[in-house]
């Protein structure tokens, strides 16, 4: 990592220069600090032994349409796989739910490390809603769900990709306009790096060019 001057249209600025091959240490900062805002995944799975489980991911985005289909990578536990990766590839099964403002502080508090066998919607008194074709129950209050089956799991480095197929969608009718989904009515959560999240309440349209 070694610190430069470049020349530019507006002088010299100073930039900062890292060799992924050189640099010691995680660039984990790096990136969740520039790839932003990224959505966060709130997924909800059940154990085989009939746990639910919640926890928020931020490494989350649309792979495809046709079919469509989600993925998220949550990073691995120093002993393999933490609960939300482990109970799919168990059952085959998850919810993504959306996380809006107000269910910032109840998304948090599913990023605690709890005993197993202890539930994150039981820790955070978050309520259930049930799912249509799946067994994992959707979170109650969220205005947008995915039910989906796994369609692959990917080691990558030290995180596992998570690649599912959305069977079932629920949307809140308050996110809804004419019975389509409207943006502007989807006030999403993103998540920045650190302890930080940004709003998508203000938002800003462009033409695409011909």
């Amino acid at each position: 990592m070694t610190g430069e001057a470049e020349s530019g249209a507006e002088g010299i600025t100073e930039t900062l220069e890292i060799d992924v091959d050189e640099h010691e240490g995680s660039l984990y900062r790096v990136l969740s600090s520039v790839v932003v805002p990224r959505p966060i995944a709130w997924v909800s799975t059940t154990s085989e032994g009939g746990v639910d489980n919640l926890a928020p991911y931020s490494f989350f985005t649309v792979a495809a349409i046709d079919p469509p289909t989600v993925l998220f990578a949550p990073v691995d536990a120093a002993d393999g796989l933490k609960d939300t990766p482990q109970n799919i590839e168990d059952t085959g099964e998850f919810v993504i739910n959306l996380v809006t403002e107000g269910l910032t502080e109840a998304m948090n508090a599913t990023s605690a490390t709890l005993e197993a066998g202890e539930s994150e919607f039981d820790h955070a008194d978050i309520e259930r809603a049930p799912s249509t074709v799946v067994i994992p129950p959707r979170v109650a209050a969220s205005k947008a769900a995915f039910e989906c089956t796994l369609e692959e799991l990917l080691d990558v480095g030290g995180s596992t990709l998570v690649l599912g197929r959305v069977r079932y969608v629920h949307l809140e009718e308050s996110v809804t306009t004419d019975g389509k989904i409207d943006i502007e009515q989807v006030d999403a959560v993103g998540r920045l790096a650190g302890s930080w999240y940004a709003k998508t309440t203000k938002r800003l349209s462009l033409e695409r060019p011909p």
